[in-house]
């Protein structure tokens, strides 16, 4: 019973690891960290299809993404262009961001690499008499 109860942990505690892992990594490279004031709507925010009211649209930014408006594509449904706006490091919009940019990526690493040993303690879990449980959690802890 005992070892039942302890697969079950190591089974959750590796879904809920590589979870975690895609999750930190969506945030990464979401464009969605500050978003701006709505724009008012007006005639140029009718769909022309449907003649309906579009949504106002918001401008965004993330760490090196961003989603800005194409003004001269009011035919199609999706006018907003979202991709990277820095081409190298350097042009990360500040020093601030340069650092979130680091750590983020390194903890991302760091959780992609335990998701990864997650799997194999299903069936080995100890090595040199150290539990790798404890060794990832600690990892987990560093990289959060």
């Amino acid at each position: 019973m005992c070892h039942v109860i302890v697969t079950c942990r190591s089974m959750l505690w590796t879904l809920l690891s590589i979870v975690v892992a895609f999750a930190e990594l969506i945030a990464f490279m979401s464009a969605d960290w500050l978003i701006g004031k709505a724009k008012p709507s007006g005639s140029e925010d009718v769909d022309n299809r449907t003649g309906e009211s579009q949504e106002p649209y918001r401008p965004t930014l993330g760490i090196y993404g961003r989603c800005t408006r194409i003004s001269h594509l009011q035919l199609s449904r999706r006018d907003t262009l979202c991709g990277p706006y820095a081409e190298n490091f350097n042009e990360i919009a500040s020093g601030f961001w340069q650092a979130t940019a680091i750590f983020l990526a390194v903890g991302i690493m760091i959780l992609c690499a335990v998701a990864f040993v997650s799997v194999f303690t299903m069936c080995v879990q100890s090595i040199m008499k150290k539990s790798i449980f404890n060794v990832c959690g600690l990892l987990q802890g560093i990289a959060g």
